[in-house]
């Protein structure tokens, strides 16, 4: 059983009491519910939570991938209703809301939803400058993340990148995908990334945490079969570049061994880390620029304001007095509820040029 899969079981008791009890104040609000209805309503939701998974684990299905969807945006839903009807009651306490009002405080939230579904499945191309004082010639790295292909985006998702990227060969080197391009929720078969194949540039993935869920072998194969470069703990040379993959796994809680990496210092040096920890010491080791993503940027609101204080390097590029950067993507994808607000779904263009 694999590490979301224990996740995903140990959560859902406490996401069916949290449910219950939504649904009851919700209901309140209109003159209330039979509990046994609510009960009934809340096993519902909880088999809509961890049943698909059973069966995307072993194939997946479009059934299974629609259920799944739905789960995630009812459980974007759950989060705004509630802080919907926590606004409601505490306005409660001092005037009486009218019924009308109370509904287009709730029918906000499905209004909301089509905007973020909508935002979450639009890929967008930024565009950052990164200053290198030892570099001997310009180039441009696509940088992208978190891809999350699984239940809820599955190979859509690939289709549309590979699709930005073949726009992108004529004015970009390279694309570096620093990790989570499975989820972990669905079988990744061998043929799943076989759209990159059409692609006119050199793709590096290095794995994340996710991309051990459903078997990292699995993975790697698909990424191997679609002529994805797969640096695992590995180095390679790319014109003017020394990149570095760091594998992360969940288990990875301190600072890796880098005893055996040795790095060219004619060379620009770049290290792929799925999570942005370890900026200043990756520095200190002479790399001049880490690509991390995981974090997501937050995905949404208000989640976006917890994560930018849970991560010190959330989202965006940094550069610390070593003359050193760190360049943390929103990603791509979209975990577990494909509901976007205030983050983009960005591939980012990394205009390397000399300082």
């Amino acid at each position: 059983m694999s590490f979301r899969t224990r996740r995903v079981l140990f959560i859902t008791p406490f996401y069916m009491l949290f449910e219950f009890y939504l649904l009851k104040y919700i209901f309140l609000l209109f003159g209330g519910l039979n509990d046994t209805y609510l009960l009934i309503l809340t096993v519902l939701i909880g088999l809509l939570h961890c049943g698909p998974m059973f069966f995307e684990t072993k194939k997946s299905t479009s059934l299974g991938r629609f259920l799944s969807t739905v789960n995630g945006v009812w459980m974007w839903a759950s989060v705004m209703f509630f802080i919907d009807i926590v606004i409601i009651y505490v306005i409660g306490l001092f005037v009486e809301l009218p019924l009308e009002i109370i509904v287009l405080m709730l029918a906000i939230v499905p209004l909301l939803g089509i905007y973020n579904f909508h935002n979450a499945h639009k890929l967008i191309v930024n565009e950052k400058t990164i200053n290198i004082e030892n570099l001997s010639q310009d180039i441009n790295i696509v940088h992208l993340s978190d891809v999350h292909f699984g239940s809820v985006r599955h190979k859509e998702i690939i289709f549309k990148i590979a699709d930005k990227l073949k726009e992108l060969e004529g004015s970009c080197d390279l694309a570096i995908i620093s990790g989570d391009l499975a989820d972990g929720s669905c079988v990744v078969n061998e043929d799943d990334f076989s759209c990159f194949k059409e692609v006119g540039m050199p793709i590096v993935f290095t794995p994340g945490n996710h991309d051990f869920y459903i078997g990292i072998d699995n993975v790697i194969n698909a990424c191997k079969n679609a002529g994805i470069i797969v640096l695992d703990n590995e180095q390679m040379e790319f014109k003017n570049l020394g990149i570095f993959g760091l594998t992360y796994n969940i288990r990875d809680k301190n600072m890796p061994n880098m005893d055996h990496v040795v790095l060219n210092p004619d060379l620009t040096n770049i290290i792929i880390y799925h999570v942005p920890y370890f900026w200043e010491e990756f520095s200190a080791l002479g790399f001049d620029i880490q690509l991390s993503g995981h974090t997501h940027g937050g995905q949404f609101y208000p989640v976006v304001n917890f994560s930018n204080l849970l991560f010190k390097y959330n989202m965006g590029l940094f550069r610390n007095d070593l003359g050193r950067y760190l360049h943390v993507t929103t990603g791509v994808g979209s975990m577990d509820t494909p509901m976007r607000w205030g983050t983009d779904s960005e591939l980012v263009i990394l205009r390397l040029r000399k300082s």
